[in-house]
């Protein structure tokens, strides 16, 4: 979202509320449907060493 103090921003401005609530009434029209998951499939090596140190300091992604 571009700053409320940005001149160069053509498009419409839409705060995140009003934005979120908007989502949640077009979610809710579709039948909440599941979405799914990214599979993790093509991650790099970093981002599996990242999610790895995570995991042994006890935490959950």
């Amino acid at each position: 979202m571009a700053s409320k103090t940005s001149t160069d921003w053509p498009g419409r401005r839409v705060d995140h509320s009003t934005f979120a609530a908007a989502l949640a009434e077009r979610r809710a029209a579709a039948g909440d449907p599941a979405l799914p998951r990214n599979t993790g499939k093509r991650r790099t090596p970093s981002k599996k060493a990242l999610l790895k140190a995570i995991e042994t300091a006890g935490g959950k992604w």
